[in-house]
């Protein structure tokens, strides 16, 4: 039979003896919501989630990492405000050289971009502590944002176990017109398939106008594709990556991917990119969509270029080209964050960063910086144009601001005039936006350069320490800070629960929400026990008081729909778990935060019947009564309701894997990986 890309990969990569129950037929679609589990080729990680993976990966006791490739990145707590974060990375480059690792330095950029430059293969699989992992889609890849202990896992040779998604298909025909990108391009996939949309299913791009996208364009569609709720997003690997990986001197990485003729979607999505306009997501979400020509001549305050997403070589020259000659608006701040130091050294070489420090962008760290909270805060009440891939509420670092999710064309036009506005109604000249213009971009005929002078640079890897061999890694002391404590536990089983509702929280909670990140949090990232003093912070200040006075002895928090989207950060479960949060009750999860939840032993359960919802209230007390029965077998869960609106009995679905569960019987990952668990 036919198959689409997405399976051929994960068919290639199956691991049979860890899902033994399961039947896999090769040449076969295998059965949606089957659980699988596929052998790990590459892992990464960066510093905010890295330290936590490390110190989790250091109990399991194997010598040395046994994928193919793994890399530690330092590239969010780059703010040094103290000695936390230099500690971190200390300890996160000796645990590089002890165990196997490549140890990308700060300043080399960020993981995305720079896995996606120096180390991503077509074909293989990839797993990342960051939920932006699906990057490494646009090189056709399947690339996996996941928690920190399932990659410590995988490092350790373990397979990865995730539900069989189903197979999107979106069909890109046409060509974007000047003033359109790529982020266009995923807004609109955002608009109509929302934050939610992409729970379990994978989207995979094909069509001419997928052929006509360089390799950032696709990076930057598969990278916000995480904030459709997808496992991952992928792109065909054919001439255009061929290109791409010669001249970043790969070119024997590149083998070509795509899916069989007559390969069949679970959905498709059709989108005409010559008919497409410029978009924006509107505060506070990803999926609140408009178009620029609804909300041009709104006042903005501060323009910020870069992220993940949205700071490649492509992005900069296509602002440049709009700024060239002119200067940004009075009234408005404009910061640029290069996405790897190649791309900073290449924009130098061809004459882009000078023009953009001409027209007055102050230029920022390569590194997540802004994104995250660290750094480059917009004004009160401001109005915030990014390229970036998240406008939660707060997460900016400043509380009130207004911040639009846009293009670097949109942001360019924004910069200059002071206003939002439509990028297609500017006169300026850029060859870029022709697919020629793009290929030659990449090549460096564009800009004047070499493609042997791009290939020099792109393959200086001064920043980025190689492994040492075994026995010389032996010798190596690993370093750690006074800041950097072990990980807690999960907790016991237990066979019923009876704990008070400690919070009630609405639809579309983030991990954000959750664990802030921003310049005042991050830093304890290695310190479960004072970061879990910021838990629920945004949605209840008193959260923390809450659980100490019942001196953590237990407690419940219910939420709404897709209850822990964006990030893949698991603090967002390790601080509840510490706070003694035993059971998360919503309508529905993010994959990502259910299984960071399960991997620290706390029960997600989901309503059987959503309008149960509305019958709990703080402070009342929920008694599970059969636990045992529903994590031996699958059974739903019996909740007893003892509060303010009366008693009442309502079942919870139980949406766990034999897999899942045993983890949770197990007393969480950890214990059940050490107790020989598959």
């Amino acid at each position: 039979m036919a198959l689409t890309l997405a399976e051929k990969i994960l068919q290639a990569h199956i691991v049979k003896e860890a899902c033994p129950d399961t039947e896999f037929v090769p040449g076969i679609p295998i059965r949606r919501g089957a659980d699988i589990a596929i052998r790990i080729d590459q892992t990464l990680t960066q510093d905010a989630t890295g330290t936590m993976t490390y110190l989790q990966f250091e109990t399991i006791g194997i010598p040395r990492v046994k994928t193919e490739l793994s890399v530690s990145y330092v590239d969010h707590n780059t703010l040094q405000t103290d000695f936390r974060n230099m500690d971190d990375h200390r300890y996160l480059q000796s645990v590089a050289a002890k165990y196997g690792l490549y140890f990308s330095r700060a300043g080399n950029g960020i993981c995305h971009q720079v896995h996606l430059e120096r180390f991503g293969k077509p074909g293989k699989t990839l797993l990342g502590s960051d939920s932006h992992t699906p990057t490494g889609g646009g090189i056709g890849m399947i690339a996996i944002g996941a928690g920190g202990l399932d990659v410590a896992v995988a490092m350790g040779g373990g397979a990865f176990h995730l539900a069989m998604p189903k197979i999107y298909g979106v069909k890109l025909t046409g060509t974007l017109k000047k003033g359109v990108g790529a982020k266009d391009i995923i807004l609109e996939v955002l608009r109509r398939e929302t934050v939610k949309g992409g729970v379990g299913a994978i989207y995979e791009y094909f069509g001419e106008g997928a052929q006509a996208l360089t390799v950032p364009q696709r990076a930057t569609i598969t990278n916000m594709g995480a904030e459709l709720g997808a496992t991952c997003s992928i792109f065909p690997s054919d001439e255009t990556t061929k290109a791409f990986l010669e001249v970043m001197g790969r070119s024997e990485a590149w083998t070509e991917q795509k899916a069989d003729e007559g390969a069949q979607y679970d959905k498709l999505i059709e989108i005409d990119l010559s008919a497409l306009q410029p978009l924006a997501a509107q505060p506070h979400s990803p999926d609140a969509i408009a178009s620029i020509a609804s909300i041009a001549g709104k006042k903005v305050t501060q323009v910020c270029i870069g992220s993940c997403t949205n700071s490649s070589l492509d992005d900069l020259a296509a602002v440049a080209a709009i700024v060239k000659g002119k200067h940004i608006a009075p009234g408005v701040e404009a910061g640029i964050a290069p996405g790897s130091r190649t791309t900073l050294l290449m924009a130098e070489k061809a004459g882009i960063l000078g023009e953009l420090i001409r027209a007055g962008f102050r230029i920022l760290e390569s590194a997540c910086g802004p994104c995250i909270g660290m750094g480059f805060a917009p004004n009160t009440e401001g109005v915030s144009l990014r390229t970036f891939n998240r406008n939660f509420k707060g997460r900016s670092g400043t509380a009130d601001a207004n911040v639009y999710l846009v293009s670097p064309e949109t942001a360019a036009a924004a910069a200059i005039t002071g206003v939002i506005t439509d990028a297609t109604t500017l006169q300026y000249e850029d060859p870029s936006y022709t697919t020629e213009g793009r290929i030659s971009l990449l090549t460096g005929t564009l800009a004047g350069l070499s493609s042997q002078a791009i290939t020099g640079i792109a393959t200086d890897d001064g920043m980025l320490i190689p492994p040492l061999d075994e026995a010389e890694a032996s010798k190596v002391e690993i370093l750690r800070g006074p800041n950097i404590k072990p990980c807690p536990p999960a907790p016991a089983f237990e066979e019923k629960l009876k704990l008070p509702v400690l919070l009630k929280a609405a639809d579309n909670v983030s991990t954000d929400d959750i664990m802030p990140a921003g310049t005042k949090v991050l830093p304890f990232r290695s310190n479960i026990p004072e970061i879990s003093k910021f838990t629920f912070e945004r949605i209840d200040a008193d959260f923390y008081k809450k659980a100490e006075a019942g001196n953590f002895s237990g407690c419940i928090v219910v939420g709404g729909e897709n209850y822990g989207q964006g990030s893949s950060r698991e603090h967002a479960a390790l601080g509840p778990m510490y706070l003694g949060v035993r059971v998360v009750l919503t309508k529905s999860f993010a994959r990502i935060h259910q299984a960071n939840l399960i991997n620290y032993g706390i029960l997600p359960i989901t309503f059987a019947n959503p309008d149960d919802y509305d019958m709990i209230s703080e402070g009342d007390t929920l008694e599970l009564t059969n636990i045992e029965e529903a994590v031996t077998t699958g059974a739903d869960f019996d909740i007893v309701i003892n509060g303010a609106k009366g008693t009442k009995t309502i079942k919870g679905k139980n949406s766990m894997a034999e897999r899942s569960r045993n983890i949770i019987k197990a007393g969480g990952l950890a214990a059940y990986t050490r107790a020989g668990g598959q």
